[in-house]
């Protein structure tokens, strides 16, 4: 271990955050960026917020339940494949085909139960491919930007800031 080293890293570390605190609080001047490269800061945050909220919005749309995505969630992170679960419009239908079948098929309330309920489970069923093709096809994508490329952009821009922070100080 470098004593040295580390005491000098120290001491940057400290004039950074004086710095920082003095530009924060007024007392000092802050230091001046490239236009360009604030510009691109500024699009990079606003593209950070954006991505986050409409992947947010989405997975409310596409799965209402705060406990199935939470639930979805988990099993992402444990790479496993999450449950088939129904949707509310397969029970639905599930119910009506039942009830159907208890009136009798024969009834006009029962074979209107059971052609009802039939096609709610096809809508279901519809609805559930939908709901995994837009999750498959636009929020995961989403999600992976956020992950790589917008981690990747910040990581830079801090770099950049630092630089530029060195580059005052001399």
């Amino acid at each position: 271990m470098d004593l040295k080293k580390l005491a000098g890293q120290a001491g940057q570390f400290l004039t950074r955050a004086v710095q920082y605190t003095e530009e924060k609080l007024g007392s000092a001047e802050k230091t001046e960026l490239d236009g360009h490269f604030e510009s691109l800061s500024i699009q990079s945050d606003s593209a950070r917020i954006w991505t986050e909220k409409l992947v947010a919005g989405a997975e409310a749309v596409l799965i209402p339940n705060p406990g199935n995505r939470v639930e979805d969630m988990l099993f992402e992170k444990i790479e496993k494949r999450r449950p088939n679960r129904l949707s509310n419009l397969e029970y639905l239908g599930l119910d009506m085909v039942q009830a159907g079948n208890e009136f009798g098929p024969g009834t006009a309330y029962g074979s209107a139960l059971l052609r009802v309920g039939g096609a709610e489970q096809r809508l279901g069923l519809i609805e559930r491919e939908f709901i995994s093709n837009a999750v498959q096809g636009y929020v995961q994508p989403m999600r992976k930007f956020l992950d790589t490329e917008m981690k990747t952009i910040m990581r830079e821009k801090r770099l950049l800031e630092t630089k530029s922070f060195r580059q005052s100080r001399k």
